[in-house]
């Protein structure tokens, strides 16, 4: 039997989606692929989002801004000396965009100028640091991208 042109391009595309479709339908079962949203309620957070970008712009207009710093210890942030380390109040979170559940936040408490987050906390990989910070009544919101080896 000859199989013309028109049928052999119809059989490929069945194929094809074939192909496709078992694709989708094992990646959307199989629990070895996470599908999970960056963040859980998304449409809070972006109705949140003016905020957020008065915070970054706060942070951007210090003229001495805090540093977040991969040393061989682990992070290490240092905020400059014209801040009063007492009044410094927030949080740090730390997010792997890879997976979730080794996202951690700490609090901000210092006695001198540096909080430090030792190495033993992080995995290697990329790291997404979100610092929100208070100081003088005034909100501000440092991020930053880290990679640990």
């Amino acid at each position: 039997m000859k199989i013309n042109w028109g049928t052999g391009i119809v059989i490929a595309f069945a194929i094809f989606i074939t192909f496709i479709l078992y694709f989708v339908f094992s990646v959307q079962s199989n629990s070895k692929y996470d599908n999970e949203l960056v963040v859980e309620e998304y449409y809070k957070h972006d109705a949140k989002f003016g905020d957020e970008m008065t915070r970054v712009q706060n942070a951007q207009d210090l003229p001495q801004k805090p540093e977040i710093m991969n040393t061989s210890e682990g992070i290490t942030i240092v905020f400059p000396a014209v801040f009063d380390a007492k009044g410094i109040k927030g949080k740090v979170s730390f997010y792997r965009p890879s997976d979730k559940k080794f996202d951690f936040e700490v609090p901000i408490l210092l006695s001198n100028s540096s909080l430090k987050v030792p190495k033993q906390k992080l995995l290697g990989g990329r790291w997404d640091i979100n610092m929100e910070w208070q100081y003088e009544g005034k909100l501000y919101l440092t991020k930053e991208v880290i990679y640990i080896e």
